[in-house]
């Protein structure tokens, strides 16, 4: 073979690989972005799940359960490992702010006597507007679904993170 036959195909196959190379690439974002949607809703499907069930300090179980536990089994549900407790998930992800809140995102607050100290969480389940709803472990009502615009969790709210 001559040496421009061999040019010509060397160039060929090099022109070959970048555009198969760029096709992947092209195609796994829009893919990741589909699993990262379809995480995101299996997540919140799953904390919905539980709605109804009584809160119970330290509880794991759909008998009893906490907040934490919510997250953790949460997330579990899409093989994502979180911390058991939620002043551990608190340092988990990247924080958001509160304007740019979205489904999935996980809102920490601090309802005890310290006012910085994480000792609740929850997890969004959509943002209409501003309207930040969030499903969580409530002492008094078990698992259920609250907007971050009550008062008493907007003065409560420290902080949301990312965690995919």
């Amino acid at each position: 073979m001559c040496t421009k036959a061999r040019k010509f195909y060397q160039t060929k196959n090099l022109f070959i690989f970048i555009l198969i190379l760029s096709t992947i690439q092209l195609t796994s974002c829009s893919s990741t972005k589909k699993i990262r949607r379809q995480n995101i809703n299996q997540v919140v499907e799953t904390a919905k799940s539980y709605r109804g069930t009584p809160y119970r300090y330290g509880g794991t179980t759909r008998s009893g359960i906490d907040c934490s536990a919510l997250i953790f089994h949460s997330f579990a549900s899409v093989g994502v490992t979180m911390p058991r407790t939620s002043a551990d998930q608190s340092k988990v992800g990247k924080k958001v702010s509160e304007s740019k809140l979205e489904k999935g995102d996980v809102l920490f607050f601090a309802t005890g006597k310290r006012k910085r100290q994480v000792t609740h969480a929850g997890i969004v389940t959509g943002n209409n507007r501003g309207q930040v709803l969030f499903i969580h472990s409530s002492t008094s009502l078990g698992v259920t679904e609250d907007n971050l615009n009550n008062k008493y969790w907007s003065k409560a709210y420290l902080f949301g993170r990312r965690v995919f």
